[in-house]
């Protein structure tokens, strides 16, 4: 049979694993594909570098374009990343009738609805399983082995520059800058890691997560986005006193009035196994009402992890080549017809329930004035935590676990207790998150 012809586009990291495992496990991968799979062309503006990793038997260009037209490439794989030259050289590919493989969250989440259309119009594929959690097949999972559940709800820890830093907080008692320039010496965090310890990269991952989960239009914009910069150590340390964990979570939760999309940091009981993961790596967590809680754990990044994943849409899309285009799965799981334009809540409608953290002065009364602001606005403690102050200090901290609530109510609560006279400068807020189910 024809063997399938690839073009890839960005030799890097990813693009330099890709072209490794697929040499190395040629063989394994012809049998599960029924066909070889080979990459005939590689684009990269550092053609040097090309020649070096690819070899002198592939063709390789500075002109990743040529690549999209070219009538012998049946796939194109693109790794370049962003927006901007990414999504032109999609697009083109699209329109030449290629097939996609792509690990660029970024592109999806902005520009998903916009590249689906196009690749329905023209009958051929965008695969994606790399763009979310690296080497884990939690695109594959939510798309096709969930398929006969109604997902409810999914949570994750999905990106590892934050998940490192976090543990090296919690481990090493290091402040948020130390732990940072640790990971970027280890080559975990970017030299800009912007788009990490912001939240973004983690918020393109939940929003493409939450579109397959529900049925849903790409709706980053809408999203609620916190990073963990302003993460302090001595939260991290009353977390773990109390029997928590922070992670740096990415939830998508389905509700009557719409569906919730966020990503900011959270309290996780250190009991649930998601509390547990350290270091860089990922894992998600999916809530499904026929098989309840799944978890999918493993390396979110990483030359040969994503590779993986990258390879697996490759065998898929070469298994569907000739397919009906009506039988192949649709890209976000639903068919285009029946994909719902549901409503993202604004983050205030959110459910959820809170950890606090305030500093007073220590003097009877304080305690029952912020009970009954609570007590006013309907929040339910669930627990409470009043340090001692030290000799001489007239300030103590006051630690505060609420039960679930709307987030409004308790933005408006923690209003009022800014408001005393007791209180000194800002409540710290952070949410915490019960992921019932594991």
């Amino acid at each position: 049979m024809k063997p399938i012809n690839v073009g890839l586009l960005g030799i890097g990291t990813v693009g330099g694993g890709t072209f490794a495992v697929l040499e190395r496990n040629a063989d394994e991968i012809a049998r599960r594909a029924g066909r070889e799979i080979r990459i005939t062309t590689v684009a990269d503006r550092n053609t040097k570098r090309a020649r070096e990793i690819a070899g002198g038997r592939i063709k390789i260009t500075d002109d990743a374009f040529s690549v999209t037209r070219d009538p012998e490439i049946d796939i194109v794989i693109e790794l370049i990343g962003g927006y901007t030259v990414a999504k032109d050289l999609v697009l083109a590919a699209i329109e030449n009738g290629k097939h996609v493989v792509t690990a660029n969250k970024a592109l999806l989440a902005v520009h998903g609805n916009e590249i689906f259309a196009a690749a329905r119009r023209r009958d051929v594929m965008v695969a994606f399983e790399a763009a979310v959690a690296g080497g884990i097949p939690i695109i594959k999972a939510l798309r096709e082995g969930l398929s006969a559940n109604r997902i409810q709800w999914v949570a994750g820890i999905i990106n590892g520059t934050t998940n490192f830093i976090l543990s090296e907080m919690r481990d090493k008692g290091l402040s948020f800058a130390a732990a940072l320039a640790e990971a970027q010496r280890l080559g975990y965090a970017e030299a800009d890691p912007t788009f990490d310890i912001e939240g973004v990269d983690a918020a393109h991952k939940a929003t493409i997560m939450s579109a397959i989960a529900f049925g849903i239009p790409m709706q980053f914009d809408k999203a609620h986005v916190e990073g963990i910069t302003r993460l302090e150590s001595i939260d991290i340390t009353y977390a773990e006193q109390l029997g928590y964990r922070i992670k740096l979570l990415g939830i998508a939760r389905r509700r009557e009035q719409g569906v919730e999309l966020r990503v900011h940091p959270a309290l996780v009981s250190a009991k649930r196994l998601l509390a547990n993961v350290e270091g860089a790596m990922n894992a998600v967590l999916v809530q499904g009402d026929a098989v309840g809680a799944t978890l999918y754990y493993g390396k979110g990044a990483g030359a040969e992890p994503t590779a993986s994943a990258v390879i697996a849409d490759l065998i898929d899309v070469t298994r569907l080549h000739t397919a009906d285009p009506e039988h192949r799965v649709p890209h976000l799981a639903f068919q285009p017809e029946r994909v719902r334009d549901v409503p993202v809540l604004p983050i205030g409608e959110t459910i959820t329930a809170y950890y606090l953290r305030m500093r007073v002065l220590d003097k009877p009364g304080v305690l029952a004035d912020i009970a009954r602001i609570f007590a006013d606005g309907g929040i339910s403690i669930d627990a409470m935590v009043q340090k001692e102050a030290g000799e001489g200090e007239s300030q103590t901290d006051i630690i505060l676990l609420t039960h679930r609530t709307v987030e409004k109510n308790a933005d408006a609560a923690i209003a009022r207790i800014e408001a005393l006279d007791t209180v000194q400068g800002k409540v710290t807020r952070l949410r915490l998150e019960t992921l019932q189910g594991i």
